[in-house]
C-alpha cells in the first residue's frame, strides 16, 4: 500500500508540471467536479506554483503539504470508495454510491459503518485542502488584501466590519485545540448569511449545513517548517495571501447550486 501511494504523489507532482504549461482548470469546473459522482477523484492542480506564496509561506511547505498530505487523502478516499462500491455490488443497490462526493460528506450516516470514517477523514481532509489552496494566491506586491464589494458588504453586516471579522477569525484559530480548521462559511439555509465556523481534524463544514467560502488549516504541517510553533506568525502571514476574487468565485458558485436545489 506505501507503494502506491508514493506512485499516486509521483503521478501528481507530473501533472501538475503538465497542467502547468497548458493551464489549469478553473475554480468553477473544480468545484463542479466535486459536485457530481465520479469513480475516482483527481487532485486539483495548485493556482500557483511551490514558491509563489512566499515569503509568506515557504516552498517546502506547499510543497510537502500538497504533494504529501493532500494527495495522501486522496489516494486513501479512492480506495475507500473502491472498497464500499465493491461492497454495493454484493450488496442492494446504494444510492450514496451514486452521489457526489459533497453529498456524501453531508450525509455521513448513510455510509456503510465499516467504511464511514476512512471516507469522513480522507474525503474531508481532501476537500477541505482544495478549498485552502483555491482560496489563495501569490501576493505581487506584498500589501494587504480586502474583500471585494459584495463581500464587503456581506462581512460588515455579518460582523460590523471587516477588522472586526479578522479579529474574531483570527480569535478562533488562535485558540482551535490540536488540529482543525477555521472558515467563513455561508449557511445554506439563509441567503449570504455568513458565520465563522470551525471544524476537529479533518470533519468538513458541509455537515454542519454550511458552505465553505474561505479556510485556514490550523493543522501544524501546514506552517511548522517556516513558523514552528508560533500559530499566531502563520495566521498573519496566511491572511496575505487570501485571495478575495476566489472567494468571490465560491460565493458566486454555491449562491448558484442553492437556486438550482430551489427549482
Amino acid at each position: 500500500m506505501p507503494h502506491l501511494i508514493r506512485i499516486d504523489i509521483f503521478c501528481c507532482f507530473l501533472f501538475c508540471l503538465v497542467l502547468s504549461s497548458v493551464g489549469s482548470p478553473s475554480l468553477f469546473a473544480v468545484l463542479d467536479s466535486l459536485n457530481k459522482y465520479s469513480e475516482s477523484y483527481v487532485l486539483p492542480p495548485l493556482p500557483f506554483g511551490f514558491s509563489d506564496l512566499e515569503p509568506y509561506i515557504d516552498a517546502q511547505t506547499v510543497q510537502v503539504h500538497y504533494l504529501g498530505h493532500h494527495a495522501t487523502y486522496l489516494t486513501k478516499l479512492n480506495q475507500a470508495l473502491a472498497s464500499w462500491r465493491n461492497y454495493g455490488l454484493t450488496q442492494s443497490i446504494d444510492e450514496m454510491l451514486q452521489q457526489s462526493l459533497f453529498d456524501i460528506l453531508r450525509h455521513p450516516e448513510k455510509i456503510p459503518e465499516k467504511y464511514r470514517t476512512d471516507i469522513v477523514n480522507n474525503g474531508g481532509g481532501f476537500i477541505n485542502h482544495v478549498f485552502y489552496w483555491m482560496t489563495m494566491s501569490k501576493n505581487i506586491h506584498m500589501k494587504d488584501r480586502l474583500p471585494s464589494h459584495r463581500m464587503q458588504h456581506l462581512i460588515n453586516e455579518a460582523f460590523g466590519n471587516f477588522m472586526k471579522f479578522k479579529e474574531a477569525f483570527n480569535a478562533e484559530a488562535s485558540k482551535l485545540f490540536g488540529s482543525g480548521y477555521v472558515w467563513l462559511c455561508r449557511d445554506a439555509s439563509s441567503s449570504d448569511k455568513l458565520h465563522i465556523v470551525t471544524t476537529s481534524n479533518q470533519d468538513s463544514p458541509l455537515l454542519q449545513g454550511f458552505q465553505p467560502l474561505l479556510v485556514i488549516d490550523v493543522w501544524e504541517h501546514a506552517y511548522y517548517l517556516k513558523h514552528q510553533n508560533i500559530r499566531a506568525n502563520y495566521i498573519r502571514d496566511w491572511w496575505m495571501t487570501v485571495d478575495w476574487s476566489a472567494v468571490d468565485v465560491l460565493l458566486n458558485w454555491w449562491t448558484t447550486q442553492s437556486a438550482h436545489d430551489e427549482l
